[in-house]
């Protein structure tokens, strides 16, 4: 591979991870001006250009005045106005179709020129897998607020969310892997303490951001817009309701998720803690040490939009930069993940070591 070659990947990977990542975005302010459920068929072809004429408008909104969305919620609801959510619908899922298109066409392309020998195209071609997998998570996750409530399933939703971070992370592991020039496992690497630490930081996130799924699916976040006691007390009695079983709470019960993502993310800032008195104590490189800075202050950060988005009931604004900034953390223990397999683990007074930079 040459280096015009390994840069053209580069690029596309990193691409890539940001249309994901506006997309997640995107999609949050989707969700919160409820506007998810406007556009009530999936036309992958015809669905590229919007309702033109009256006509068309009115037949559109016939779809919709059919759905329980309208019937429960927007009854009173003008043709304006549903052209309003209609629009911010439509544009979320053209910006889909388009990243589809930079995902796919570079990667035929990068296969056809043998940028990408056939032998190491599977990481690749799980990339376009993926994606088109989380399209058709997408309409799934539309598809269940069409039916019989105006909301769609809470479990869909999360898959959905999970599906785009795995996306998301995958491709920016891979475009590392193009940057740093596909650099050798250090010795040992994944044996190391901080490296462990890491892969804990990773998992409780992982949990957390599930959580977090949940409590937008099941709406969760305006439970309680006081912080830190909901209901006035620590622990609301509506925790553990005894209409269901115990651990059905803990997925279905709006109070639970919304206590359990509330709390769960001091678990997360803890597990950091403990992954920077690691990287510190070890003299690995300024990159990683100071990455590792960042992750704890991200945190402080990400529990601070937190508590603000409850006590002011869920801004949007606010709401859209919790998410981005769980994306930004998601990133950061990847990134420090990458970093420590590939650099050697260094003793207490052992010089600093640096991953080579240059690509192959």
């Amino acid at each position: 591979m040459t280096e015009k070659q390994n840069r053209a990947i580069t690029i596309w990977l990193f691409t890539v991870v940001g249309l994901v990542a506006f997309l997640v975005v995107f999609g949050g302010y989707v969700r919160l001006t409820r506007s998810g459920l406007s556009i009530v068929e999936w036309n992958p072809i015809s669905g590229v250009i919007p309702p033109i004429g009256q006509q068309a408008w009115e037949a559109e909104f016939a779809k919709y005045q059919q759905t329980p969305e309208y019937l429960h919620i927007n009854k009173n609801m003008t043709l304006d106005g549903y052209k309003r959510i209609f629009y911010l619908e439509w544009f979320h899922r053209l910006v889909a179709r388009v990243a589809g298109l930079i995902v796919v066409i570079p990667l035929f392309y990068f296969l056809i020129r043998r940028y990408i020998p056939w032998r190491q195209s599977g990481p690749y071609l799980f990339i376009g897998l993926l994606f088109a997998f989380q399209g058709l998570m997408g309409w799934l996750m539309v598809a269940s607020g069409l039916v019989d409530r105006p909301a769609v399933s809470h479990f869909r939703l999360t898959i959905h969310l999970l599906t785009a971070l795995t996306l998301f992370g995958f491709s920016f592991w891979l475009g590392l892997n193009h940057y740093y020039g596909f650099p050798k496992r250090a010795d040992d690497a994944t044996r190391s303490s901080p490296f462990r630490l890491t892969i804990l930081v990773l998992v409780v996130l992982l949990i957390q951001v599930a959580y977090g799924g949940l409590v937008a699916g099941l709406k969760a976040g305006h439970v309680s817009n006081r912080w830190p006691l909901m209901g006035g007390r620590w622990i609301p009695p509506e925790v553990l309701s005894s209409t269901v079983a115990w651990w059905v709470n803990f997925l279905e019960t709006p109070v639970t998720v919304h206590f359990v993502h509330r709390w769960f993310a001091f678990v997360v800032l803890i597990a950091a803690l403990l992954l920077y008195r690691a990287v510190r104590k070890r003299r690995y490189s300024d990159i990683l040490a100071k990455s590792a800075t960042a992750l704890v202050i991200l945190i402080l950060v990400q529990i601070t939009l937190g508590i603000s988005v409850i006590w002011f009931s869920v801004p949007i604004w606010l709401a859209l930069t919790h998410q981005g900034t769980a994306l930004l953390l998601f990133l950061t223990t990847l990134f420090i993940a990458y970093r420590l397999v590939h650099e050697p683990v260094p003793y207490a007074g052992e010089l600093k070591h640096h991953l080579r930079a240059e690509p192959a």
